[in-house]
């Protein structure tokens, strides 16, 4: 079974949730007119039957239903930038809706997210996903295509080289493997890496033959972030991808792999800033949040929090003139 040729890339955000933020909605992505552009991606290539509508399908609708404690409007004070969000600037923002998903077209699901990334590309638009499982990754880095070279900041417990699982090849396990095989992806900044999933000894000798610098939860916190952000490149093309289980599961504690000892907000807030007022980011995700294992909403409000530190740093770098 295929979707019609005519489904639109994205479908609008439930009415319940509203979009994300209160941004203007605009899911007809050749119309887009943005200059940064929140896009769900809720659904990818499973693994197994129980996968097809995983629970981090529910993600992007939970983040943005938790809006009103992430930011309250754009003209409040934000202590993490000294002043309001966009800094009295005009920038226009859009939430574009959910890439839409067919239980049995797996393949379409991953290659709908490619074209919606794709046309938000065109628009000049600064891409701000969220998936979905980390298989989200897959099709916005194919999106890319032309515009390197990128270098990737990834945050994750996991390293993710897994070829495939179960044959296939596109899922939340393989991202950074597939990231290897672009030829517009140049390297990769593996940080917090503590999870025995998605990792045997021949995926870590292949990530580091490739040439990814891992660095492990436990060297981060004990060579302390100032000493990370010495190493991490300068004045590269950054994409960022954060995997929800990458932090500490005392701050993003709904997780499907919680896993003690990971990075903290302050670190993670700190790698933002790095990628972005050290490096020019073109774009980020955020992926695998599980909403209904959520404490009082903490992980769906973190992540919204991870979002508006990229985006004032953004501002406050001159990325909208």
């Amino acid at each position: 079974m295929n979707l019609p040729a005519s489904l639109p890339l994205t479908k609008a955000p439930r009415q319940t949730a509203g979009t994300f933020l209160n941004w203007p909605s605009v899911t007809d992505l050749e119309r887009l007119e943005a200059d940064i552009a929140f896009l769900g991606i809720p659904y990818n290539a499973p693994y197994s039957m129980e996968e097809v509508a995983n629970n981090q399908a529910q993600a992007p609708d939970a983040v943005r239903a938790r809006s009103d404690q992430i930011q309250w409007g754009d003209g409040n004070y934000d202590f993490d930038h000294g002043g309001p969000l966009l800094a009295g600037k005009t920038i226009r923002l859009a939430d574009c809706g959910n890439v839409p998903g067919n239980q049995y077209d797996a393949a379409g699901n991953v290659k709908r997210a490619e074209l919606a990334v794709r046309a938000i590309l065109k628009a000049g638009a600064l891409p701000i996903i969220l998936g979905g499982d980390h298989g989200a990754t897959v099709p916005a880095l194919r999106a890319y295509e032309g515009r390197g070279p990128i270098t990737l900041i990834h945050i994750d417990a996991h390293l993710d080289w897994r070829d495939h699982v179960n044959g296939v090849r596109d899922g939340y396990s393989s991202p950074i493997r597939r990231a290897s095989e672009l030829p517009w992806i140049e390297g990769a900044w593996q940080i917090g890496l503590r999870g025995v999933g998605s990792a045997r000894e021949e995926e870590v000798a292949d990530a580091r033959k490739w040439g990814s610098n891992l660095i492990t939860a436990w060297d981060l916190h004990e060579m302390g972030i100032a000493a990370l952000l010495e190493r991490l490149p300068t004045g590269k093309n950054v994409y960022l991808t954060i995997d929800a289980d990458g932090l500490d599961p005392t701050i993003m504690p709904g997780v499907i792999a919680p896993v003690p000892g990971g990075v903290t907000f302050v670190q993670a807030r700190a790698i933002i800033r790095h990628a972005v007022m050290k490096n020019q980011l073109v774009g980020m995700d955020i992926v695998e949040i599980a909403p209904e294992r959520d404490v009082g909403g903490l992980t769906c409000i973190t992540a919204g929090r991870l979002i508006t530190n990229t985006i004032g740093c953004a501002v406050r770098a001159g990325y909208f003139g």
